[in-house]
């Protein structure tokens, strides 16, 4: 029996919680287009299937670092010559807030990030790398214990905020910059408390320190309280004392 409605383009269209109407309506079924082994392969780089993707990667990185002792996320520059004193410093940072009872969470990635993941290896700590594909990505350095790749940045920043006491920023580029304002922003909002801000090298940062103050808060921009959101030194120890000060260690 033939419906009398069948081959005529309905006005309206339920498609779960979504409504289309008029020239916005879909031919067929979501279930018709499921089961449908014809048509090309397009729809996997829909929007709907990007959220499957994005909540697997929200689903992978929680199953990987769930258990995670407390930790510290350390930035800096991928770029940072293995035999400069910015790497040593990375080392010595690593291995100490394992000392003091960390995990150490980094990028994943060459310079600062290997030399924090590396001196947590040294301490047998607990070294964790969230890296990011990229095409010019190396890879996860050598030194991480627990890896996780990510597509999306906005994951990955969820997982470096979500499993860390707390940042120890080394200098570095866009990405730390990147990683670093989030944080400062995240703090001032209320969104996340009890979150230290350590920023390592006062000559590097002393620029950046002075914009803030001399431009961003003297027009009015933020006010002069937000400096204190974030600790600048030149020390391991300080540094390392800083983090476990503000989160009770």
């Amino acid at each position: 029996m033939t419906h009398p409605e069948e081959g005529r383009t309905p006005e309206e269209q339920r498609l779960g919680p979504v409504l289309r109407r008029r020239e916005q309506v879909q031919p067929g079924t979501t279930d018709q287009r499921l089961l449908d082994t014809e048509g090309d392969s397009e729809w996997v780089h829909t929007d709907p299937w990007r959220v499957m993707r994005i909540q697997s990667e929200f689903v992978e990185g929680f199953g990987a670092l769930a258990e995670l002792p407390s930790a510290i996320s350390v930035f800096g520059s991928a770029r940072t010559p293995a035999d400069s004193p910015e790497y040593d410093a990375g080392v010595r940072l690593g291995r100490a807030l394992v000392e003091a009872g960390f995990a150490v969470i980094t990028g994943g990635g060459p310079g600062a990030m290997e030399a924090a993941n590396k001196g947590a290896r040294e301490a047998n700590g607990v070294s964790v790398g969230l890296g990011i594909e990229l095409p010019f990505e190396q890879g996860l350095n050598e030194h991480v214990d627990i890896g996780v790749n990510f597509r999306y940045f906005f994951v990955r920043k969820t997982m470096f905020v979500k499993y860390a006491e707390g940042f120890v920023v080394l200098p570095g580029g866009f990405g730390t910059l990147d990683e670093l304002f989030e944080a400062l922003t995240l703090v001032q909002t209320q969104k996340v408390t009890r979150f230290p801000i350590v920023l390592f090298g006062t000559e590097y940062w002393g620029g950046l320190v002075d914009w803030l103050q001399n431009t961003v808060i003297a027009e009015g921009k933020a006010s002069a309280k937000d400096l204190l959101l974030f600790h600048v030194t030149d020390d391991v120890d300080e540094a390392v004392a800083l983090v476990s000060k503000e989160t009770g260690k």
